[in-house]
């Protein structure tokens, strides 16, 4: 009985220690703004050496790469992790085309040159991943080597619009589908409150299309009553604490030019990205099991667009969120990669 308390005791100890470190480390990590693009841009980073940019998906911030940036900083690297447009403590423009393709690489592209660098290692997740291929698109001079996570090369189908695509595989009640009309995703995602939004779509594990139905918003209908491991109480205070001021709005505009990034993109179409990229899913990951993209990925029609694809790793018992829920593999997967360049 003692010898079970002193363990138990033991592990307790080493916990809170580890989170007071962390803590110390995280209180390491400078905030500035940078003006970019026409709008002030919050960045987080740390460390000097090679720059390596990390882009966040949604409903994230700079946040989400919290392990990443202290791992690569310790490591040799500038870790630089901006709040994309709308999101966080970076300025949110009112109109809805202010969310495409060109506005948010244009935010990028002007952040990198801000950092006085000509190029960086990119790292991104989600919609932020969306965002590193249309970079690796459009200014391959800027980007060294990419790391992807979740969701890989979209690739432009030139006879049907994206969330048209979308519609036809998945019906109305699609997520993406539900997420278009202005202000109807805001006004449910308020009756349920901030909190409650964040934890139902940061704790879900299901591998299949996330579907929507009209309603009570319900992303997660299995959201478990506790949080994750990787994810702890103060983590999700985090989050709300900035969605609550900024509200949905932003973040949902990136979905509502899905349509309109398949006009503007169409000289690219059948284009290759010929950045060195390694790719990193989990095998519960909801994109991963959606859009076909298995076949895409592991067919060979990944490789056929992105010729440098070097390496695809599919996660055992990981899902979406896996920069955050397997942080220190991915960070050891980063290093692997970009050590080489």
């Amino acid at each position: 009985m003692c010898e079970h308390l002193l363990v138990s005791l033991s592990c307790y100890i080493w916990v809170r220690t580890q989170r007071i470190v962390e803590f110390n480390e995280m209180e390491q990590i400078k905030h500035r703004t940078v003006e970019v693009n026409g709008i002030k841009m919050h960045v987080a980073e740390k460390g000097e050496g090679p720059v390596v940019l990390f882009l966040h998906g949604f409903p994230e911030l700079w946040y989400s790469w919290r392990h990443q940036i202290l791992s690569l900083s310790s490591l040799g690297y500038r870790a630089v992790a901006p709040d994309l447009r709308g999101y966080g403590d970076t300025e949110a423009p009112p109109s809805i085309s202010s969310y495409n393709c060109f506005h948010i690489v244009g935010d990028l592209v002007a952040l990198i040159d801000s950092l006085g660098v000509q190029q960086v290692f990119l790292v991104a997740h989600d919609w932020g991943a969306i965002i590193g291929w249309y970079l690796c698109m459009f200014r391959p001079d800027k980007v060294k080597a990419y790391v992807c996570l979740s969701v890989p090369l979209l690739r432009r189908d030139p006879n049907i619009r994206t969330v048209d695509g979308m519609r036809a595989l998945y019906g109305d009640d699609y997520y993406v589908c539900r997420f278009q009309k202005p202000g109807e995703m805001e006004a449910q995602m308020a009756e349920v409150g901030t909190e409650y939004v964040l934890k139902n779509i940061l704790t879900t594990r299901n591998p299949g299309p996330p579907i929507l139905p009209k309603g009570r918003f319900q992303f997660n209908p299995e959201m478990p009553n506790t949080l994750p491991s990787w994810l702890t109480e103060e983590d999700l205070a985090y989050y709300v604490s900035k969605f609550e001021k900024t509200g949905f709005t932003g973040p949902l505009n990136y979905y509502r030019n899905f349509n309109l990034n398949w006009e503007l993109t169409a000289p690219w179409t059948g284009g290759q990205i010929k950045v060195p990229v390694k790719y990193i899913t989990g095998e519960l990951d909801m994109v991963y099991n959606s859009l076909n993209l298995k076949e895409y990925i592991h067919g060979g029609g990944f490789k056929q667009d992105v010729p440098n694809l070097e390496q695809v790793i599919v996660q055992k018992g990981v899902a979406h969120f896996n920069n955050q829920e397997a942080a220190e593999e991915i960070d050891n997967y980063i290093y692997d990669f970009i050590n080489k360049f």
